[in-house]
């Protein structure tokens, strides 16, 4: 038991600095104008076009 803890242990150190990195990477990169937009477009897609299917009649 104590050696799977410390492996635990031993693999969050190891691990904790890359995983942050990453995290930190792919905040900055969806944090981009373009994608911001792209994202908000694909959620907003479904009330667009009720609207536009209300004009169309």
């Amino acid at each position: 038991m104590k050696a799977i803890l410390f492996g635990a242990l031993l693999a969050m150190v190891l691990l904790w600095t890359p995983a942050l990195s990453l995290t930190a990477d792919t905040l900055s990169a969806l944090t981009q104008p373009a994608v911001l937009a792209f994202g908000l477009g694909v959620l907003a897609r479904p009330a667009i076009a009720r609207h536009v299917r209300r004009w169309a009649r």
